[in-house]
């Protein structure tokens, strides 16, 4: 399984934008967890959470609401990203 990018942007199969803040361990299970702010305003715009292997897992084949057709629940989006570095 591949990891997570922090800093990088990925697309939710349903078509959002997201940025990963960070990666963080359960307390219990020391799993990783992905850390996530939608890049769309309104009533979601706090940051999420999600085991990593379901932020990369495949979707089933088929799936109307699927709307971008992707192979996995959020894909990398090459050439977006949030720059952390301070000059």
């Amino acid at each position: 399984m591949e990891s997570v990018e922090v800093g990088k942007v990925y697309r939710h199969f349903k078509g959002n934008y997201y940025l990963v803040e960070d990666i963080a361990l359960d307390s219990r299970t020391c799993q990783r967890m992905v850390v996530y702010k939608p890049l769309y305003s309104g009533e979601h715009s706090c940051s999420w959470v999600r085991p990593e292997y379901e932020f990369l897992e495949e979707l089933p084949e088929g799936r109307e609401d699927n709307i971008t057709g992707q192979a996995i629940r959020f894909e990398l989006v090459e050439n977006l990203h949030k720059d952390y570095t301070v000059e």
